[in-house]
């Protein structure tokens, strides 16, 4: 277990409250969507989900545990779980309040999407690194 991964358990456990309990289910869902996935701990004290880059964080208020996906504006979401920083041109996020279910199928899947995007985007500029050196060899 990692450091992170420590403090994201320690957020859990002093929320202590419905908050707490999401944001458990929701690191449940992001790490069964994928194994691979790198839990770290940002910005003086942010649960971070990364994958070739962020995938989404998860950010407890008083009233919302959000979950802001960092190139969201970039994945279709067509079971619609978007409702929260729909008017920038990357971000995108949901906002779960108490009581709210977790559709687990939509959410694996843009999980998985936003894995697929960082990925393409890994690989683009790998072909373009290895494209300048190739240049450079002349």
């Amino acid at each position: 277990m990692t450091g992170a991964s420590k403090l994201i358990d320690g957020r859990i456990q002093e929320l202590g409250d419905w908050r707490g309990e999401m944001l458990a289910r929701l690191r449940a869902v992001i790490k069964d969507a994928d194994p691979d996935v790198i839990e770290e701990w940002k910005w003086r004290g942010v649960p971070v989900w990364s994958h070739d880059g962020i995938l989404c964080t998860g950010e407890t208020y008083k009233a919302v545990v959000k979950m802001t996906f960092a190139k969201g504006a970039s994945l279709d979401d067509p079971a619609g779980l978007f409702n929260s920083s729909l008017e920038g041109n990357m971000r995108r996020a949901i906002d779960f309040h108490e009581g709210d279910k977790v559709d687990v199928r939509g959410l694996k899947n843009l999980i998985r999407a936003a894995v697929a995007c960082n990925q393409a985007k890994s690989k683009k500029k790998a072909r373009a690194r290895a494209k300048g050196r190739k240049s450079k060899k002349v």
